[in-house]
């Protein structure tokens, strides 16, 4: 998978990351660590070293062979920099034909528009290029941020999974969103 998906309106493109970008994942991480933790499961140090960068981007390249995770970086158009991550993952093929949505952006870049912008470039993705019926993602019920970028993109709710993740050490409620695919026209608009 080599190719670049493009929302010039709000200035973003995703791309496939690779490993020769583990090294500006792992800044992006570590900049990110302590404003996201309250997010995301608890992980080893060894997560946030430049071979624990490496190996995620090989295990999701894996991922992508096997048609079961997508992960894309988020880039500035302007900067030229990765802001961000998008993941399309957990993909079930036969009757379910569906997958869950995680992504994360720089705490600097929040409240610009970017990541609802990489949420809709990837919801596109997900059911023009990959197929799926329904795309789906859990957020926690106080990550009011997530659930606005959810909300602009057309998921709706459908309810809580209780003690659904170990986040931050703590297994968390979460309120999940889905989108399906006839809800969204060619050009990503929603239907509704």
């Amino acid at each position: 998978m080599s190719f670049i998906l493009t929302d010039q309106l709000v200035g973003i493109y995703l791309a496939p990351i690779r490993p020769q970008s583990a090294e500006s994942l792992l800044e992006l991480r570590l900049r990110n660590r302590s404003v996201h933790s309250r997010y995301e499961p608890k992980r080893e140090e060894s997560f946030f070293t430049l071979n624990g960068q490496k190996q995620l981007i090989l295990q999701r390249m894996e991922e992508e062979e096997l048609d079961r995770a997508y992960m894309f970086g988020i880039y500035s158009s302007e900067e030229e920099c990765l802001i961000g991550q998008i993941t399309i993952n957990n993909i079930v093929r036969g009757v379910g034909q569906f997958a869950d949505l995680g992504y994360f952006i720089d705490y600097a870049q929040q409240g610009r528009g970017y990541m609802t912008g990489a949420v809709g470039l990837a919801a596109n993705y997900a059911f023009q290029s990959l197929g799926l019926h329904r795309l789906q993602a859990a957020i926690l019920l106080h990550n009011d941020a997530s659930r606005r970028v959810l909300e602009k993109n057309g998921f709706q709710a459908e309810g809580i999974a209780r003690r659904f993740l170990k986040i931050d050490g703590q297994w968390q409620d979460h309120r999940t969103y889905a989108l399906l695919a006839d809800e969204v026209t060619s050009e990503g608009n929603r239907t509704m």
